[in-house]
């Protein structure tokens, strides 16, 4: 079985260093710091029409005054919305909108109204980053400690808008957000084993963009080859679902999806393998697969530049819901567009300079067997 090969090729005192960011503490615990009871409708709270149990939230907001971007736990998220950032629509849809100008978390310049996976529920006795909150592949040497093995998500969404202005509008992630990933977590400890694990890379994140004056959008998604910050080779894969890729200028026309349209997402990670799933009205279902415990690619070739055992000493989670990819950060490197932003949400609303995204289905599971 490839766990018993994964775990007899690492020494003892290897394994014994790895369970360290399993089970040891993390300094950032749950909190429900920004809960605000005034900005909540009975009729407007996400929880009471999707199930949160299993998420907590960030938006991008400082209700509590202590200048970080603000956390709804598990417990708090089910009776919580935002009128602007976070609440259901009359349809009973669940709404993320976030402007390109706020607080972001710390290790990100893009703002974010998004949700985290939190496999504890409401058991704050296991950390956030604890093995137990997490999952991770079947080839981890540790597998059997973790919350679960793999898992599953499925989301129907529309994005309604995404940010207008940009100083560097070529840069690839200018115009676009970020509706679905498998996030690997940040950890020194792994680091510090020096195995090539814990640098807190994405294995997937799920784009929609659409260039200004375009008449429809791209779908795509990106895997991140899982290198240390530094490496000039740590960069994304992108692959196309409909439409173009996030370089390609020209308008994706009726291979596109509007602003509005629905389209369906299923992410699937069984065993090593995370099956991928894409489905529109009107369009081609498009399927992707990669084994995220080597360096194949999604079309089955070796990339030579990528770890030789891709994610398999990390602990991953899922997120959802409008993660900004338009970075008011004006410097060089791919990832910094300019996009324009004041910081009043009314001002930005009405400039364009902001995005939302609309779900009516998010769920997860455990699991299935890929075909």
């Amino acid at each position: 079985m490839a766990k018993k090969t994964a775990l007899s090729a690492l020494p003892k005192c290897v394994l014994f260093s790895l369970t360290v960011p399993l089970l040891a503490s993390c300094a950032h615990t749950e909190s429900a710091s920004s809960t605000n009871k005034s900005v909540n409708s009975h009729s407007t709270i996400p929880a009471n029409h999707f199930d949160l149990s299993h998420w907590k939230i960030n938006v991008p907001v400082d209700l509590d005054n202590n200048n970080k971007i603000d956390e709804i736990s598990v417990t708090d998220i089910q009776s919580y919305s935002h009128p602007d950032f976070f609440y259901l629509d009359k349809k009973g849809r669940m709404v993320f909108a976030t402007p390109n100008k706020a607080l972001t978390s710390a290790t990100s310049s893009n703002t974010r109204s998004e949700l985290r996976q939190m496999i504890r529920g409401t058991n704050t006795n296991i950390k956030t980053k604890g093995s137990a909150n997490n999952f991770a592949l079947e080839a981890h040497p540790l597998s059997e400690s973790f919350g679960q093995v793999g898992g599953r998500m499925e989301a129907t969404l529309k994005v309604d808008h995404v940010a207008l202005r940009a100083k560097n509008p070529m840069k690839p992630p200018a115009f676009s957000v970020v509706v679905g990933q498998i996030h690997a977590g940040k950890d020194k400890t792994l680091i510090a084993n020096n195995l090539g694990y814990g640098w807190g890379n994405e294995p997937i994140k799920i784009y929609y963009k659409k260039w200004p004056g375009h008449e429809k959008g791209s779908v795509f998604w990106n895997y991140e080859r899982n290198l240390e910050k530094n490496n000039p080779d740590r960069t994304d894969i992108v692959y196309p679902v409909w439409g173009n890729v996030w370089t390609n200028t020209e308008d994706p026309k009726d291979n596109g999806i509007a602003l509005g349209d629905e389209f369906s997402y299923e992410i699937n990670v069984h065993e090593n393998t995370m099956q991928l799933t894409f489905t529109a009205a009107g369009k081609p279902t498009v399927n992707y697969s990669i084994d995220l415990s080597n360096n194949v690619n999604a079309y089955g070739e070796v990339d030579e530049k990528d770890h030789p055992r891709g994610y398999t000493g990390d602990w991953l989670y899922f997120k959802a819901g409008a993660y900004n990819q338009c970075s008011t950060k004006d410097a060089p490197g791919i990832w910094y567009a300019g996009c324009l932003g004041t910081g009043d949400w009314q001002t930005d609303k009405r400039n364009g300079d902001y995005t939302q995204v609309t779900f009516s289905k998010l769920t997860l599971d455990s699991a299935k067997p890929t075909k």
